[in-house]
């Protein structure tokens, strides 16, 4: 028996192609699927995708559901409290690497990553405690140090905000952050020529810190508004 599709085939054919669409738009869109057997860790595999795509609430929601299988895993805790922080939640970022650091208080990441939301959050002696107490654990943590010079120089102890950052640098010395904040605490220490020739040194590490609309990507590596103005008017000084 021949069955004839005459009349019928462009509707099949506008079907498909309208589930297609539908398929590819769910795999973009979808909230993340949770299963019952889904193991702590691919939630956190899956909270880290999610991160990466600046999908936050997904991100977060998977690595909410990771912590609670694994409570006991601290590195856990640590990122989803720097995820709550990229996303800009502070409060609930503190809470979670508070309770890493509970767990664990000789974690260094933990400790970094707590230091870091008590900068921005401008809890500055907070900030200066928890990396003091990193650099203890870890005598080489690059990143205690520069977040130390930013917070110093926020509290005006413009000699402790250099050493730390020379210190940060000598440890990094690829990454221009460390000097960039040396520049800037050197010249409101009132060390104008030698802050000028530090952020020159940052300008031979990344050429796009001669250009004064780049500063307010400082922001992004913990320097407040403040201090992006400071850095501009080393900027300014140093004939870029």
């Amino acid at each position: 028996m021949i069955i004839s599709l005459s009349g019928s085939v462009m509707p099949i054919i506008h079907l498909c192609n309208v589930l297609a669409i539908l398929l590819l738009g769910s795999l973009f869109l979808a909230k993340p699927t949770f299963t019952a057997t889904t193991s702590a860790s691919e939630y956190r595999e899956l909270g880290l995708r999610y991160r990466q795509q600046e999908r936050f609430p997904e991100a977060i929601a998977a690595l909410e559901k990771s912590v609670e299988l694994d409570p006991q895993n601290t590195s856990s805790r640590v990122v989803l409290g720097w995820t709550l922080h990229l996303a800009g939640q502070e409060s609930a970022a503190a809470e979670s690497l508070r309770q890493a650091i509970y767990q664990d208080w000789v974690h260094v990441p933990a400790l970094n990553a707590m230091g870091i939301v008590c900068l921005v959050s401008g809890n500055l002696d907070d900030a200066v405690a928890v990396h003091s107490w990193a650099l203890m654990l870890q005598p080489d943590n690059e990143v205690a140090y520069y977040n130390l010079s930013l917070a110093y120089h926020r509290l005006q102890k413009y000699d402790w905000a250099i050493a730390t950052a020379r210190q940060a640098a000598v440890l990094e010395p690829n990454n221009p952050h460390p000097l960039v904040a040396q520049a800037m605490a050197q010249w409101d220490n009132g060390q104008q020529p030698e802050a000028q020739q530090v952020y020159r040194q940052a300008i031979s590490l990344d050429p796009r810190y001669r250009d004064r609309a780049f500063l307010a990507e400082l922001q992004e590596a913990g320097f407040s508004s403040d201090q992006v103005q400071a850095a501009e008017r080393v900027w300014a000084a140093s004939g870029s």
